[in-house]
């Protein structure tokens, strides 16, 4: 493997892509009967210049769903896709939302369908306009929502995540337009989320209420990425998810340390031993019933790793098995906030409580519940020295994984080694995407697919997101690819 001037992976040639794919293949380069490849690549290649236009004009609107920002940009933001996605043909496109739990209304999505002729099959299209906040400025070496162009990267908050997921869909519709028609069978529907970075509060609601309007036979999220830039990937494997908090209580309230201090041990020290627990001495999860297998047909060098991560010279990395493994189908636990006194306000005093916020990646075929039990039942028997120990659960996402069997996957699969003349890797996902359950279980016949134009320093949601425009252009003719073969042979 070589590294691109941005320090990302790239493979020579198709033989080393094959050999980090493992054995699951699918032949590509092929032409398929209905599908004109050469015109398809002719209609994104003409069309492509107009296509980063769009999408420089999506990152310019700071569109944030959480409510510290301004509303009203997010509403601008709907409503530039919405008018997007009518120039593109579509005239069905509506702005519809839900109202959240609290009664407060959810964000705004845009849905637009093209119904299928009878006998073809529907395909929906998925993307979020939303967008997380920027973070520090200062971390920024360009405006984060004035897109700049340079060394084959479009830079901005949202290029990649995931105004470039909207900008794929509309282009590949286009290019199928341009080759078969308006006219072409195919059944499409747009559904353009306004909520996933906060959370997607309404989405499980969103499609019950609606769900006569989503109903597809195939679903495409694009909300992932690629392999390496210039190799790209079907995600078929996410892991689940459990969070929730740890307070470790001492003492009635603080004491001065030098006064009490040595017969008792203060809140943040005991709170630290309990998280010591969490993982054994080589690293792995040291929580007793969770799910976890050492199966995976990718190999992931370490060195590879290390650059990807950014781990420093000299830190050993945890857990057993292939790194593919550990990072997809094997669990993961991160302490990912701490309530005790900054240093800056620190005092000579016995703290007499502290909390922790813990983070669970859940293997593939772990059950939610059955892991937040699993963890409560580990506190509960590693309370140190008899401390009060109070756990409380927080989020679930149920983990995912695909059945690469089924003809959409197949025919996914070709279209991507065909737009890129690689082979694509069938890999997992560390991260979870929590909505995935819910589109399973109310489309139980449809195949979904995770697809996405990211590579591994896009850097989504931190600073200096990019999108690598080579990669995005073969994402799109990937699509349209797609969009055909389905068209001409069904899902």
């Amino acid at each position: 493997m070589n590294e691109d001037s941005n320090g990302t992976r790239q493979f020579p040639d198709n033989e080393a892509a094959v050999a980090a794919s493992g054995s699951k293949q699918v032949t590509f380069g092929q032409e398929r009967s209905g599908v004109d490849v050469s015109a398809l690549r002719d209609s994104v290649g003409r069309s492509f210049r107009d296509t980063i236009g769009k999408l420089i004009d999506l990152v310019a609107i700071p569109g944030i769903a959480w409510d510290a920002f301004d509303p009203a940009e997010l509403e601008r933001s709907a409503e530039a896709v919405a008018e997007l996605i009518r120039s593109s043909g579509l005239e069905d496109v509506r702005i519809l939302r839900v109202d959240k739990a609290d009664g407060t209304p959810g964000g705004p999505a845009v849905v637009a369908r093209k119904p299928a002729h009878p006998g073809k099959p529907t395909i929906l299209l998925y993307a979020h306009h939303d967008v997380q906040p920027p973070g520090d400025a200062s971390l920024w070496e360009t405006e984060p929502f004035t897109a700049v162009e340079r060394d084959g990267r479009l830079f901005g908050r949202g290029s990649a995540d995931d105004k470039a997921g909207i900008l794929t869909h509309l282009g590949a519709l286009q290019a199928v337009t341009d080759v078969l028609g308006t006219d072409f069978g195919l059944g499409v529907t747009l559904f353009i989320e306004g909520e996933e970075e906060a959370g997607s509060p309404t989405f499980r609601t969103f499609l019950q209420t609606y769900q006569d309007q989503l109903a597809a036979d195939v679903i495409v999220v694009a909300d992932s990425g690629n392999w390496a830039v210039g190799t790209p990937s079907l995600t078929t494997s996410l892991r689940g998810l459990v969070d929730g908090t740890i307070e470790v209580r001492v003492l009635d309230h603080a004491v001065h340390s030098g006064m009490f201090g040595g017969p008792v041990l203060d809140a943040p020290t005991l709170l630290a031993r309990l998280i010591a627990t969490l993982h054994d001495d080589d690293g792995s999860v040291a929580i007793k019933g969770l799910v976890a297998v050492d199966e995976t047909d990718v190999d992931y060098p370490e060195d590879t790793f290390r650059a990807d991560a950014s781990v420093l010279d000299g830190v050993r990395l945890a857990g057993t098995g292939s790194l593919a493994s550990r990072l997809w189908t094997k669990p993961a636990l991160s302490i990912i906030g701490m309530d005790v006194p900054s240093v800056a306000m620190s005092s000579n005093t016995l703290l007499p409580s502290a909390r922790a916020k813990f983070s669970l990646r859940l293997a593939p075929g772990q059950d939610t519940e059955a892991a937040m039990q699993a963890v409560r039942e580990h506190l509960a028997l590693n309370a140190p020295f008899g401390a009060a120990v109070t756990f409380t659960p927080g989020e679930q996402g149920q983990a995912f994984a695909a059945d690469t069997r089924g003809s959409a996957a197949k025919s996914a699969l070709w279209a991507m080694g065909t737009s890129w003349g690689v082979q694509p890797v069938q890999a997992g996902m560390g991260g979870s995407i929590p909505f995935i359950p819910d589109l399973q279980e109310l489309f139980p016949d449809a195949q979904i697919l995770i697809t996405g134009v990211e590579d591994p320093d896009s850097r989504a949601h931190s600073a200096n997101e990019s999108l690598h425009l080579g990669d995005f252009e073969h994402g799109i003719l990937a699509e349209a690819l797609l969009l055909a073969t389905l068209n001409s042979e069904g899902a």
